[in-house]
């Protein structure tokens, strides 16, 4: 299984390019509007687009061949997932040209880029680091996306595709438990707090509601001071949340590589939907909504994917309410767990408890046939409502 990676690059742009990748950037926005609100919304298929509005898109944009192509490609792609979230295609606001093998060629000798423009070929030298060079270095890009950021430099998205190692056959599982209190808790007893995380959201959140209503009630200059800053502000919370999900991954997968086990993690899919039925304040429905698991969880992916890790998505029922040492439903306060089997009694962090239930399940879901877990200790008196049975058949 082939795996793609985007590696962003600063470009070193001289004045003149600039002005070539303007155009460029100009002309592909106007043209995907232009063939989106000429053809046939149910039309999906690139080629369809292609022989319906071609020559129109290269005569009116002068764009190349192959520019002309990216845009058909382009809408394509945008309608058919439009289509699977029943909604049509809004306009395309610019600042970003899509690239194949045919119009972009990246040179490893000199660290340069060749790009078609509506002027012609340019060659632009990369601004990178030592990890893009890291990544790039032996690779043979053949696709790219050209993009323009708000401080108005240009970055060139390559895709880099590798073949990454087999999933090392492992036994051994790391359970992780995901939430808001703890952003992610181990089975190793590793965590994450999140409350640095949940004070920088509640900071930026405080912050925008003063600056939106300073710039519709202020006076002029106030009003235009505002919105200056709402604008430099913009992103900086969700970079920030970013930022701690990239280290919070790959602390995960450099220790199930150290330890040669697979990583377990819950399917939390639909949570937003499910807790936001329940009456709740306006903090915390907004506290809850802003939580990126499914950002961590992709990051898991893809980092476990490169080193050669298995990663095993479990059904979360009942794995807070489980004690990870007998399999009884137990009683979770807040932060604390109890379990209630006289035989048993274990006590400690409900979070910890979790993720080793989860790891139990990940073991489960990974040896089909091996054995169930299933509470059936000699000597247990509790009734059978209180133990717990899963596994995977």
């Amino acid at each position: 299984m082939t795996q793609v990676l985007t590696i962003s690059c600063k470009l070193k742009v001289s004045a003149s390019q600039a002005v070539k990748l303007e155009a460029t950037l100009s002309a592909f926005a106007q043209a995907l509007n232009w063939v989106n609100q000429n053809t046939p919304e149910k039309v999906v298929n690139a080629v369809k687009l292609q022989s319906l509005c071609y020559r129109a898109i290269r005569t009116r944009f002068g764009l190349s061949s192959n520019l002309a192509q990216q845009v058909c490609r382009r809408l394509a792609a945008a309608r058919k997932a439009a289509q699977q979230k029943n909604r049509p295609v809004k306009a395309f606001k610019g600042g970003f040209v899509t690239y194949d093998a045919r119009i972009f060629s990246f040179r490893e000798k000199d660290w340069t880029v060749s790009l078609t423009t509506v002027e012609g070929r340019e060659r632009f030298e990369l601004d990178v680091g030592s990890y893009q060079r890291g990544m790039l270095a032996g690779s043979h890009p053949k696709a790219a996306t050209l993009i323009k950021r708000k401080d108005g430099s240009y970055y060139i998205q390559i895709c880099v595709e590798h073949d990454p190692p087999e999933p090392q056959d492992t036994t051994e599982a790391i359970g992780v438990d995901l939430g808001r209190r703890d952003i992610a808790h181990t089975s190793e007893g590793e965590n994450w707090n999140g409350q640095q995380l949940n004070q920088v959201r509640d900071h930026y959140s405080r912050l925008r509601a003063v600056l939106q209503r300073k710039a519709s009630r202020g006076t002029r200059s106030t009003r235009r001071r505002c919105r200056q800053l709402l604008q430099r502000l913009s992103g900086r919370e969700r970079r920030f949340q970013t930022w701690v999900n990239h280290r919070i991954s790959k602390s995960i997968v450099a220790r199930a590589q150290a330890t040669h086990s697979f990583i377990a993690l819950e399917d939390l899919t639909g949570i937003r939907e499910r807790v936001n039925q329940q009456p709740r304040s306006k903090t915390e429905r907004r506290r809850s909504n802003s939580w990126a698991f499914y950002q961590l969880r992709q990051f898991v992916h893809y980092k476990a994917a490169r080193a050669g890790i298995q990663v095993v998505v479990v059904p979360p029922a009942y794995s807070s309410q489980t004690c990870h040492r007998c399999l009884w439903l137990g009683q979770r306060e807040g932060k604390h767990f109890r379990c209630v089997n006289p035989v048993c009694g274990w006590e400690g962090d409900a979070d910890f408890n979790g993720a080793n239930v989860i790891a139990l399940l990940g073991v489960a879901v990974n040896r089909p046939r091996g054995p169930w877990l299933a509470c059936q200790l000699q000597g247990y008196g509790k009734p059978a409502p209180y133990r717990l049975a899963v596994g995977a058949g």
